[in-house]
């Protein structure tokens, strides 16, 4: 049970700094790979604030989930 509640809140909380840090989340994936961008697009941020929202709630969902399953 402890692990799932663990998981659980790691998972939250790398969702919570992926919804935090979208332009640092492009700095260490995606920069590299243009020679032409300077910046991340809006709908780049705002798709990755997204993906780490819904990681965020997917981690809380883990991490309760032990205690409606008892």
């Amino acid at each position: 049970m402890m692990w799932a509640v663990f998981t659980g809140l790691l998972i939250a909380g790398i969702g919570v700094f992926v919804f935090l840090k979208p332009r640092l989340i492009w700095d260490l994936t995606e920069k590299r790979k243009s020679y032409r961008a300077d910046e991340p697009s809006g709908f780049y941020l705002k798709a990755t604030k997204l993906s780490g929202a819904l990681l965020a709630l997917a981690g809380i969902f883990v991490a309760l989930l032990p205690f409606f399953l008892k």
